[in-house]
């Protein structure tokens, strides 16, 4: 009965054939990491009772289907079908061995009623709310030790009718930490692709002590004033891989984190080998961050082909005394950026503490980052690197970068600031503070240029 609706796999599968017979140039890609399944047993929403009018609640019809699908166990997973329609309904948990896969036209909308949003423990790494003291509202979808899950369809949306979230956080009458827009905790082999995430309440797509995650071909909107609105979030995650995306959020474009001061230190879960590639986008925040929740460490990041438009800021490295961990072996090349308030920021200074219990000698280790192929116009300051006095930041390598724009004049200005870093660079313009000395002085990121 469903068939037409998977004419799309279909397709790809007459002419994959003939795609790989033609010399085309092979595109890198990291999504093998978790290959894209097909599943022969399909469910609709409305064989549940699911009405798209964009007035009916359909919490019931997910959970039942969700339900199914978790108990019948058909061989090789449940596909759950939903079709063009607005689908309001309240947060739901999903299941192993499924694919959510949602029709052009076809809309997932939260409700605005919190008060009967379910309420969940705070993550051990963080210790309680990331805003509030105590739990937190559960994402509007959410999944804890599942495996083997797809997020996908034909550029469907997912809407987290944010609004009412936002205003109660500008109004300060929130009680809890809002809700995320989908969150994966304990998980692993997951997809999320094809997919329209918008107005989430707080972060969009947060995977938390998960492995083998593929976020790729999504589009991500919030309006520039909305708080806190990250587009992804990896976190004390290893093995994501994120591409080909668009996001136009209220934060950072992409933050890569791993626990909060004195939880994150306990908790020591990092988050490794990460690749983030070809995203475009627009943030009054940062375009790609690392932090400033790292007290987990992390490590083995590439961040590469980036286009930004409109930015506070290009790129973001940031931590503070209290969070421990460590930040190392950061890549982050081929990137384009315009109007941007400033081109890059590697601080030790930035970010809160959940409680007043933070460990003041805790400080985080910052090393071997390599930023290179960064070209950016209208870019007010072209750089801050500001370390810590009883931690420097070493191994900080900058090559052929040119950040172009208004930069400050006069004798108190400068392009650069920098304090409490050593490293090297190479074709820098403007050229960059002394002590990010030239690669004839100093070899130490001669191997990275």
């Amino acid at each position: 009965m469903l068939c037409f609706i998977f004419s799309v796999f279909l397709c790809f599968s007459t002419i994959a054939p003939i795609l790989n017979s033609v010399a085309l140039p092979e595109m890198i890609t990291c999504s093998g990491m978790a290959p894209m399944k097909y599943r022969n047993d399909k469910i609709s929403i409305t064989d549940f009772g699911g009405v798209g009018d964009g007035r009916t609640l359909n919490t019931k019809a997910f959970l039942e289907a969700i339900y199914r699908i978790q108990h019948m166990r058909r061989r090789g997973g449940t596909l759950l079908y939903i079709p063009p329609g607005v689908y309001l309904t309240e947060s739901f948990n999903l299941t192993s061995h499924m694919t959510l896969y949602l029709a052009r036209g076809a809309v997932i909308k939260a409700t605005q009623d919190t008060g009967n949003w379910p309420l969940i423990a705070p993550l051990p790494s963080y210790g309680r709310g990331r805003e509030l003291p105590g739990g937190r509202y559960q994402s509007f979808i959410h999944a804890d030790g599942v495996r083997d899950v797809i997020i996908t369809g034909e550029n469907g949306t997912i809407d987290g009718q944010g609004g009412v979230w936002w205003n109660m956080w500008r109004q300060r009458t929130l009680q809890f930490t809002r809700p995320s827009l989908i969150e994966f905790m304990n998980s692993r082999n997951i997809i999320i692709s094809n997919v329209i995430f918008q107005n989430s309440p707080f972060w969009n797509i947060h995977p938390v002590y998960c492995s083998n995650v593929v976020i790729r071909y999504v589009t991500i909107l919030a309006p520039s004033d909305s708080p806190n609105t990250d587009g992804i979030d990896p976190d004390s995650s290893s093995h994501v891989c994120i591409e080909d995306s668009y996001i136009s959020t209220g934060d950072d474009l992409v933050a890569v984190k791993s626990g909060w001061d004195e939880y994150g230190i306990a908790y020591g879960r990092c988050s490794s080998d990460i690749t983030i590639r070809r995203i475009t986008g627009s943030s009054p925040f940062a375009g790609i961050a690392i932090g400033s929740e790292t007290s987990g460490g992390v490590e083995n990041v590439l961040a590469e082909h980036i286009n930004l438009f409109n930015m506070g800021l290009g790129i973001h490295v940031k931590t503070n005394i209290g969070r421990g961990g460590f930040i190392r072996n950061i890549t982050i090349t081929n990137v384009f950026m315009e109007n941007s308030r400033k081109g890059i920021k590697i601080a030790g200074d930035v970010g809160g503490h959940p409680d007043d219990r933070f460990n003041p000698n805790a400080l985080p280790v910052v090393k071997d980052i390599t930023i290179k192929n960064v070209w950016g116009v209208k870019v007010l300051q072209a750089g801050l690197i500001k370390g810590l006095k009883n931690s420097p930041f070493t191994g900080i390598c900058l090559s052929n970068i040119n950040l172009h724009g208004s930069t400050p004049t006069g004798p108190r200005s400068s392009p650069w600031k920098c304090s409490d870093v050593t490293g090297g660079s190479h074709l820098v313009n403007p050229g960059p503070c002394s002590e990010l000395c030239s690669t004839d002085q100093n070899d130490s990121c001669s191997s990275h240029f």
